[in-house]
């Protein structure tokens, strides 16, 4: 069975480029419109093609999310758009809406379509409907168990290909079709702004109370009720390669290049069988997180009990390297720490390697005890070997300062 492709989120070059080094076989961006985050997580055209450039110098590929639900006046400013992106070599574009796929083909026949999940497709008639409009991949709807995609790929033709989320943020309406942020702060989450309010705390106000709220708990602690889990799927990506899966898609284009460097690499060693689950496992817990499921997979609920809605992560991104230098390596803060500190490295093809840091100089050679100026670049002496683009990171149990 050939071995599935790991598709990464990228919401700047900085993750993309982390995306890539750390084992990503293709990213997925968003680029000037219909892209359904927000105008932070978006390439403008100049980076777009810079983007393009770098993946495919890197042997990857890269696809481009248009699958906002278009009005007609923005339909009518997308097959240029289209044009400049079959120009720019993009190797997919990511859509839900069928104007759009009916515009794009159209106007740019040679761009391959990957049908969004936001189309909410769960079922072979739908999928060779697209396949038949020109469709390479299907999305699936994120609410499939496992038994219904293994049925439906026997159902379709063997060139119409599966993709599938196997990781992050998962929302609690169909497919994210949610009206929630539209209703409680005028930003709609089928535009790309959502607000995430399912997130918040709510309570319990009888009608004849008012002001008097009741808090909603499960066992004991605060729960917020609309909250999904976050999902995770390195238990079982084999049993999803034998349902006919042919692309493992990572969620996160709002998420930090350490969160894709962190995620992307778990899931590389997994796919690659080179590292035990126990480890990996341990890496995801690494980075910021709810509590996680394995979503409609099984048959049970995104959401499973005492889900307070809180993130969580087992460390502090301390630090990512820029360069080696004669003294040591030049690195850029993120969060603080300090000489002394033994800082877990995140790098490819390797888990669990631990570094002393024995000093810091600033860029006037001062020496530095404690790293806590933001951002700021200082050189790095060290019991370790490094390489440009490794993260280093601090284990909160290691360090009891307040960050």
């Amino acid at each position: 069975m050939k071995k599935a492709e790991l598709l990464a989120p990228a919401g700047d070059g900085e993750s993309l480029r982390a995306a890539l080094r750390f084992g990503a076989d293709a990213v997925y961006i968003g680029g000037e419109m219909l892209q359904l985050r927000s105008e932070k997580a978006s390439f403008n055209r100049e980076e777009l093609l810079d983007a393009v450039q770098y993946t495919h110098q890197s042997g990857k590929k890269i696809y481009v999310t248009v699958n906002s639900f278009p009005t007609d006046q923005e339909l009518d400013a997308l097959p240029e758009y289209a044009q400049f992106l079959q120009k720019a070599g993009v190797d997919a574009l990511i859509v839900s809406d069928l104007g759009s796929i009916s515009v794009i083909k159209r106007a740019a026949p040679n761009l391959t379509i990957h049908v969004s999940t936001q189309a909410n497709c769960c079922n072979a008639e739908a999928a060779k409907v697209y396949g038949r409009l020109g469709a390479k991949r299907i999305v699936l709807a994120r609410e499939m168990t496992l038994e219904q995609i293994r049925a439906l790929r026997q159902r379709l033709p063997t060139d119409l290909e599966l993709e599938v989320f196997v990781h992050g943020a998962m929302c609690m309406a169909y497919s994210g079709r949610c009206l929630i942020s539209s209703y409680l702060n005028q930003r709609s989450g089928n535009r790309g702004e959502c607000t995430q309010p399912c997130r918040w705390g709510y309570a319990l106000m009888e009608q004849k109370r008012p002001g008097e709220y009741f808090p909603i708990e499960e066992n004991g602690a605060k729960t917020a009720i609309l909250s999904s889990h976050d999902l995770c799927c390195i238990d079982f990506l084999d049993q999803l390669s034998e349902a006919g899966v042919v692309s493992f898609k990572i969620e996160g284009r709002m998420k930090s290049a350490n969160y894709v460097a962190t995620v992307v690499n778990a899931y590389r060693h997994a796919l690659d069988e080179d590292v035990v689950l126990p480890l990996l496992k341990r890496e995801l817990h690494s980075v910021s997180h709810r509590p996680f499921s394995s979503g409609f997979y099984f048959g049970n609920e995104q959401k499973t009990p005492y889900n307070d809605g809180i993130y969580r992560s087992d460390c502090v991104f301390a630090a990512v390297v820029i360069r080696k230098t004669a003294e040591g390596y030049l690195i850029e803060q993120r969060n603080r720490f300090a000489v002394g500190d033994e800082l877990e490295r995140l790098t490819p093809n390797r888990v669990g390697d631990v570094i002393r840091v024995t000093a810091l100089y600033d860029e006037m050679h001062l020496p530095v005890e404690d790293a806590k100026l933001v951002q700021q670049r200082l050189t790095l002496i060290c019991n370790g070997e490094l390489e440009v683009g490794d993260i280093l990171r601090l284990r909160r149990q290691v360090d009891e300062r307040p960050f």
